[in-house]
């Protein structure tokens, strides 16, 4: 058995897919999101329950991105299967 494939089945077995998934997300947020958002925004955070904390430069910036929720959430869950975002708090 090759080592990613023990490392893959215990965090299936642990339960920690999810959550190194969901803190995968901070490291992947400015390709998420592009150069213009990241620009102004720093992921910085994600809760057990799927919050992801996200620190907001200004808030017209604040404003603007929850205007934008539902695009953003949709790139932020797209392809994940474990680790899904349920919602997002700017800071």
């Amino acid at each position: 058995m090759a080592v990613g494939e023990a490392l893959q089945g215990y965090l299936s077995k642990s339960g920690l897919g999810p959550r190194i998934a969901q803190a995968q997300l901070i490291a992947d947020w400015a390709t998420i999101v592009g150069p213009q958002i990241a620009a102004v925004t720093t992921a910085e955070s994600v809760s057990p329950d799927g919050t992801l904390y996200v620190r907001v430069a200004t808030s017209a910036w604040r404003n603007e991105l929850q205007l934008m929720m539902p695009e953003l959430m949709a790139r932020v869950n797209a392809g994940r299967g474990a680790g899904r975002i349920k919602t997002i708090r700017w800071l």
